[in-house]
């Protein structure tokens, strides 16, 4: 393995520090707190190892969300989505073998392929086609016997966008008929916006599909290390749960009796959550009507983030633009660079923030981009 750090990690906002006033770069709902939760702990709780497979509780409750034919047994909990995607990818890939990535994505999607040393085809996703997945150019892709893993990020981080049922549905058809397994990020599945989406996990199309979730976005808990994995497949669920226990034998056993207390509202804060959202998307689609000689972009379908197309160049420049946005009015957004695109895109995150610092932010983009 060879590990390199990656952009999003060396410029996260809390690695930048007290500059940043208005954080606009986060991919999650405002952080919780036990309070704000209602989380309490038994004073008896043992501090032991927990169940290796995770949490029953958490376990049963995932495979509800999931649907049919998804059991506890096919839920293995992880230490939040980044460790479920290195256990799949360094489970399933070596040097010699071959994926493809579709891009933009989660960083972790793209750098551990390249940890483990194997050969990548990236797919680009691209604003001019509204970041949809091609299933032909993925199949042209494929190289029998070779190809390993395709890998997709639906809804996607950065843009919101998502792949339709049908899409998926064929992705996981071809990914069937020529050998390969299929990857599914749906962390922020249960953040959509149209109301006769489907919930039901990817994970459900097959067993040589996987999927991959967490806590941290929709329910803004980070700091619960708690994320889990999906597979019908009993051999992979077997080498999956060898590679957890050589990295951590167990979760924590406080993180998992607080997730099975957020998990058991679900739906109570979700219904809190999504109307909320939908109004703070829909404020940023104000906005970026209003700056259209600057700005532009594909309308998230999901999520809590938009990834937004400069027009426009800024004067002196997007570097410049983007030192002056912090330095003189302490913005902070998500250069394209940290999902491997060029600066003239941004991660604009509008879940975090509150409203307040939701406007001043957007106002202070808007100054910026026509400062000198």
């Amino acid at each position: 393995m060879n590990y390199q750090r990656m952009p999003i990690e060396k410029e996260a906002p809390e690695e930048v520090g007290a500059v940043i006033k208005y954080n606009l770069s986060e991919s999650a709902i405002s952080d919780q707190t036990l309070k704000s939760l209602s989380i309490t702990f038994p004073q008896d709780a043992a501090l032991t190892y927990a169940e290796h497979q995770g949490s029953r509780e958490i376990r049963r409750l995932v495979a509800q969300a999931a649907g049919s034919p998804i059991t506890p047994d096919h839920v293995l909990v992880t230490g939040g989505a980044s460790m479920s995607l290195f256990i799949v990818k360094t489970a399933l890939l070596g040097p010699k073998d071959h994926v493809i990535v579709t891009r933009p994505n989660y960083a972790t999607n793209l750098e551990i392929p390249r940890s483990v040393g194997c050969d990548i085809t990236f797919m680009d996703l691209e604003y001019e086609t509204q970041y949809r997945v091609d299933v032909a150019r993925i199949a042209s892709a494929i190289r029998p016997g070779i190809t390993k893993l395709i890998s997709i990020c639906s809804p996607n981080n950065p843009t919101g966008t998502m792949c339709t049922p049908s899409e998926l549905q064929s992705l996981a058809t071809l990914a069937k008929e020529r050998g390969c397994y299929l990857l599914v990020d749906e962390t922020y599945s249960e953040l959509k916006y149209p109301q006769d989406s489907s919930s039901t996990s990817a994970a459900t199309l097959g067993d040589h599909v996987i999927s991959v979730s967490s806590l941290s976005k929709a329910y803004g808990v980070p700091g619960l290390r708690i994320g889990w994995l999906i597979s019908t497949n009993a051999d992979l669920q077997e080498a999956f749960l060898a590679a957890k226990e050589q990295i951590a034998i167990s979760g924590s056993v406080l993180d998992e009796l607080a997730a099975e207390q957020i998990l058991g509202r679900r739906e109570e804060l979700l219904a809190e959550t999504i109307p909320d959202m939908r109004k703070r998307r829909d404020r940023v689609a104000d906005w970026v009507a209003q700056e259209i000689e600057w700005l532009d972009w594909v309308k998230p379908e999901a999520g809590v983030m938009c990834f937004i197309k400069i027009r426009k160049e800024p004067a002196g420049g997007i570097e410049a633009f983007y030192k002056r946005l912090l330095e003189r009015h302490g913005v902070y957004i998500g250069r394209g660079g940290w999902f491997e695109r060029d600066d003239s895109f941004f991660r604009l995150g509008y879940g975090w923030p509150t409203w307040e610092e939701l406007e001043l932010g957007l106002g202070g983009i808007s100054k910026a981009l026509r400062e000198e």
